[in-house]
């Protein structure tokens, strides 16, 4: 049964690349169809009826035809724009972020309907919460359970007894955590405090509203950021892009608190 010409998706669109003088190809994140590419003519003229729905971080219906190499976009309505994300540098560095991850741990065309559902909440609690940080770490820690790159935080990987609550050791190579007797034939793993072990835990066994209640300290949440940061670019190969403007943006604003508290 052949497929019809014309057909509409939900999508997140996660990137935009011009094409010519006023044309884009975007990247959709959809429901059923996973990861698409759609070719929308003249989004970027100043009068196209298409680019209100079609920004970056919408949440859009999506209208499309299908092409020979590539489908064209013919009608989108927004379904949520997620204007805070848009109307805030940083949650728009938070969010370009999490939309970066899936672009690089997914393929065209590979359905997965709990990321598509992972990355509309990560959105929305981006929007709302008080801690993006957590957002972020909850979002990476399901994202890589959805990939099939879930870390191990329960038992060491060698010997596969119980974590004692000790220092253990993270090993990215390992994909997971080693402990003290063990961790010596890995010299790339690195001690990682209780603390942090057992927040990683909760964020991968818990929901949004669960960690919404939770409080840490900057140098936990350090922690907790430099082990998942270690562990994507080693399973990417290479750093994640938008990770390097979240730490511009951060720098930028440590500099602007320091001045004004010595302005004042």
């Amino acid at each position: 049964m052949s497929r019809p010409r014309n057909y509409q998706t939900e999508a997140i669109i996660t990137k935009k690349t011009r094409l010519g003088e006023a044309d884009s190809i975007l990247t959709l994140y959809t429901p059923q169809l996973g990861k698409i590419q759609g070719f929308a003519k003249s989004l970027r003229k100043p009068k196209s009826k298409l680019a209100g729905h079609l920004e970056l971080l919408t949440h859009s219906l999506v209208s499309l035809a299908r092409g020979r190499n590539l489908d064209t976009i013919t009608g989108s309505q927004t379904i949520n724009s997620f204007l805070p994300l848009k109307s805030d540098l940083g949650l728009t560095a938070y969010a370009l972020y999490a939309t970066e991850l899936v672009n690089q741990f997914t393929a065209d065309h590979i359905e997965n309907h709990p990321l598509f559902r992972l990355l509309l909440e990560t959105m929305e609690q981006l929007c709302h919460s008080r801690n993006s940080e957590l957002v972020l770490r909850y979002f990476e820690l399901h994202l890589l359970n959805e990939v099939g790159y879930r870390p191990q935080l329960q038992q060491c990987l060698a010997c596969h007894q119980p974590l004692a609550p000790v220092t253990n050791s993270f090993c990215s190579g390992a994909g997971g955590m080693l402990c003290p007797n063990c961790r010596q034939s890995q010299p790339l793993a690195y001690p990682l405090s209780v603390n942090a072990l057992k927040v990683l835990r909760l964020l991968q066994s818990s929901d949004y509203s669960t960690i919404s209640r939770l409080k840490i300290n900057p140098e936990l949440s350090g922690e907790l950021e430099a082990v998942m940061r270690d562990y994507l670019k080693y399973l990417l190969e290479r750093e994640v892009k938008s990770a390097a403007w979240l730490d511009t943006l951060r720098e930028t604003t440590r500099q602007t608190v320091t001045s004004q508290e010595t302005i004042y």
